[in-house]
């Protein structure tokens, strides 16, 4: 068997699909259905591929799934690259695949041509062996999630950080979730089986937290009538998450600087040094470099937190996650309460799509409690949303709940709107309308309503066969089903 790229995936379509655009890019290609027939043919000696594409879960006669065969060929072939894909975008998946060794991650639906750059570029490098560990592939203790390109690149980030002891800094607003990617970056680490322990510096009082962080001696000041272990001693061998670290005061921020320098630390009142095995992962919701400006956060203690730092996008830049995530928060409220999980209408989904979420997930997590709790049926409705979600303007966080004629109106007859000046104008002045009422992240609404639309006249247009309708627009099928999973099409 000559050398070519090796698809291993229990999807026939996936497999035509890959082999045809494979066959068009003039890359040899051979398919398989299962990972055992890829170790088999790898053992018989049927040459090595030169990368092989891999589906994450699939039916195989002897239990082996994608991480199985991940994890044998980083094992017996450890230069050969391996791509990953799944339909669960997912963050133990991800991480699950970046430990085993994967080259790439690639979640489905994905865009064919990506797919195939994707390729050539692991073509073009070595994979080096790596450490493979097989992780669960059940999603009940899941607590990132999200399909979000932005949350797929915060996967990405936690999976390649898997191994790696350097120091973390982690960015967004209250309520984003960063104690959930520290939490991940600790479960996923080589720390695991070490304590996790967190710190909110700006929640302890500034006389307090010098002793809780890193303990007192007895008799060391007035009440310390015994020995205490601060922080740093009780995460010995673990993780410390400092949160809110932009808080910190700064005198404290020079003994924190002393432990990330020589590793060592000095209880207050001790005089024995004492050996920090902890790794540091530090977040904040405040833009640190106008702290360091400002004279309040110390510039070197800066750039020993900032080694690799994690952006953690807001939720009204992943729009595309509230219908999961509130799905998820529902379910999980109404198993908290013992009663039966409630879903949203299409009107109380449409308001929470255009609501700005300036609590982010946890403001979305709250509204879920709230509903499970307050909503009188089991299909919540518009009217049944929290007064905080009916007051604002439903356009604040994009026109998703716009209805299409608002922004593409039906033509009149003393208006041809099918010209390009028509639709054009159209479109121009709803999107002033809306600045001028003083509505804010518009671009990724009016996009949406555009492409749905677009996506709509296509399959009008070819009675509704989505192949087609992508070929009339230009546009691949994978990108069209992506598409309309985003837009909530589907």
């Amino acid at each position: 068997m000559k050398k070519a790229v090796w698809i291993v995936d229990d999807d026939a379509s996936i497999r035509f699909v890959l082999e045809r655009a494979l066959q068009r890019a003039s890359l040899p290609v051979q398919c398989f259905e299962q990972p055992s027939q890829v170790l088999a043919a790898l053992e018989q000696g049927d040459g090595q591929p030169l990368v092989l594409v891999s589906d994450i879960r699939m039916p195989d006669p002897h239990g082996l799934s994608g991480l199985d065969l991940l994890q044998r060929v980083q094992q017996q072939w450890p230069q050969l690259p391996v791509i990953i894909m799944t339909a669960f975008s997912d963050l133990d998946s991800a991480v699950a695949s970046f430990q085993g060794g994967a080259f790439e991650y690639l979640p489905k639906p994905f865009d064919v041509q990506k797919a195939i750059e994707l390729i050539r570029r692991a073509m073009d490098t070595v994979q080096g062996s790596a450490d493979a560990v097989t992780e669960s592939d059940t999603l009940a203790d899941q607590e990132m999630l999200g399909q979000a390109p932005a949350m797929q690149e915060v996967f990405r980030a936690i999976g390649r950080l898997a191994h790696s002891q350097a120091t973390v800094l982690v960015t967004g607003e209250s309520g984003s979730g960063k104690e959930l990617v520290a939490r991940a970056l600790h479960r996923h680490s080589s720390r695991a089986g070490g304590p996790f322990v967190a710190i909110n510096t700006a929640a302890i009082p500034r006389d307090l937290l010098e002793s809780e962080l890193f303990g007192h001696e007895r008799g060391s000041f007035t009440g310390a009538q015994q020995l205490r272990r601060g922080r740093f001693e009780q995460a010995e061998g673990g993780t410390l998450f400092l949160d809110e670290i932009g808080d910190m005061p700064i005198e404290l921020q020079t003994r924190l600087l002393r432990v990330l320098s020589d590793g060592h630390f000095y209880r207050v009142g001790g005089h024995l040094a004492i050996k920090a095995n902890v790794r540091i992962i530090a977040a904040t919701h405040q833009h640190l470099e106008e702290r360091v400006q400002q004279g309040v956060f110390r510039e070197d203690l800066y750039h020993r937190l900032n080694v690799i730092r994690l952006r953690l996008p807001p939720l009204r830049e992943r729009p595309e996650d509230i219908a999961m995530l509130a799905r998820h928060f529902l379910q999980r409220s109404a198993q908290q309460l013992g009663v039966e999980t409630k879903r949203l209408g299409d009107g109380a989904l449409r308001q929470l799509l255009g609501f700005p979420f300036p609590g982010n997930v946890r403001q979305l997590e709250n509204i879920c409690h709230w509903l499970t709790v307050m909503a009188p049926a089991q299909v919540i409705a518009l009217k049944d949303l929290p007064p905080e979600v009916l007051e604002r303007a439903p356009a604040m966080g994009g026109p998703q709940e716009c209805p299409l004629p608002a922004i593409l109106p039906a033509a009149e007859p003393e208006q041809d709107t099918r010209s390009d000046a028509g639709w054009q104008q159209v479109l121009e002045q709803q999107a002033l309308d809306m600045l001028q009422s003083g509505q804010v992240n518009i671009w990724s609404g009016l996009v949406a309503e555009c492409e749905r639309a677009l996506i709509r006249a296509a399959l009008s247009a070819s009675q509704q066969r989505r192949i087609e309708a992508a070929q009339r627009l230009g546009i691949g099928r994978n990108t069209i089903s992506r598409k309309m999973q985003e837009l909530d099409m589907d």
